[in-house]
C-alpha cells in the first residue's frame, strides 16, 4: 500500500473470510444476552464494576453489528465506522469514570456473591468469543477494534471477580469502584489505539488518489 508504514491491512485482510462473518454474529448474540444479564445484576447487586462490565458488552454488540455493516466496503469507510466506535468507546469509559466517582460521595453496597457468579458467567462467554476471534485479530482498524473489543472483556470480567473478592474480604465498596475504573480505562487505552489507526488509514486512502494522478501524468509526459 502507498504510503504505508505497516502494510499488514493490506497482507492480512481476512475481512471476506465467510468464517470471520459468522463469528461476528456469534459474538454479537453473545454480547447482548451477557449485556441484559451484566445490565440486572448491576442492579440487583449495587456493583458499579458490573455495570461497567453491562455497558462494554453493550458497546461490544454496537461494535459488532457496525463491522458486520461495512464488511465488504472499501477501506476508507471501515476507517470511519471505526472512528465511530473509537469515539463510542472513549465515551462509555468516561461515564464509567463520572458514574464511579459518583458513588464514591453517594455510596454503594455491592453484593460479592452476585458480582462473582455473574463475572464468572461473563468471563466464559468472552473467552470462547476471544478464542473463535483470536485468528482474526490483526488487519485493519476494524478488525482490530474487534479483537481489542473482546480481550478487554476477558480482563475486565477477571478484575471483577477479583473485585468481587475484594468487597468480601475488606467489607467495603472500593474494590468494586477501582474495578469499575480499570475497566473505564481499557475502554478509553482501546479508543485511542482504534482511532489512532483509523485516522492513519483514512490519510492513506486520501493520499492514494493524488499519488495516482501523479503516476499518470508521468506516464503521459514524453
Amino acid at each position: 500500500m502507498v504510503a504505508c508504514n505497516d502494510c499488514s491491512v493490506a497482507t492480512k485482510d481476512q475481512s471476506q473470510n465467510p468464517v470471520f462473518r459468522k463469528v461476528l454474529w456469534i459474538a454479537l448474540l453473545v454480547n447482548l444476552l451477557m449485556f441484559f444479564v451484566e445490565i440486572i445484576a448491576s442492579h440487583v447487586g449495587d456493583s458499579m464494576s458490573l455495570q461497567a462490565d453491562a455497558l462494554d458488552f453493550f458497546g461490544d454488540a454496537a461494535n459488532y453489528a457496525i463491522s458486520l455493516f461495512v464488511l465488504g466496503m472499501a477501506l476508507h469507510l471501515r476507517a470511519r465506522a471505526s472512528v465511530v466506535k473509537g469515539l463510542t468507546m472513549g465515551l462509555f469509559g468516561l461515564w464509567v469514570i463520572g458514574a464511579a466517582l459518583y458513588r464514591v460521595f453517594i455510596g454503594s453496597e455491592p453484593e460479592p456473591m452476585i458480582m462473582g457468579s455473574i463475572a464468572l458467567m461473563a468471563l466464559v462467554a468472552n473467552m470462547s468469543v476471544a478464542v473463535m476471534l483470536y485468528r482474526f485479530r490483526d488487519g485493519d482498524s476494524n478488525m482490530q477494534s474487534i479483537w481489542l473489543c473482546s480481550r478487554n472483556d476477558a480482563i475486565g470480567n477477571v478484575a471483577v471477580l477479583i473485585a468481587a473478592v475484594g468487597v468480601t474480604a475488606t467489607a467495603s465498596r472500593w474494590p468494586d469502584l477501582v474495578v469499575a475504573m480499570i475497566i473505564a480505562s481499557l475502554s478509553l487505552s482501546a479508543a485511542y489505539t482504534i482511532l489512532k489507526l483509523a485516522f492513519q488509514e483514512m490519510r492513506v486512502t486520501s493520499e492514494e488518489p493524488a499519488i495516482s494522478q501523479i503516476d499518470d501524468s508521468c506516464k503521459t509526459t514524453p
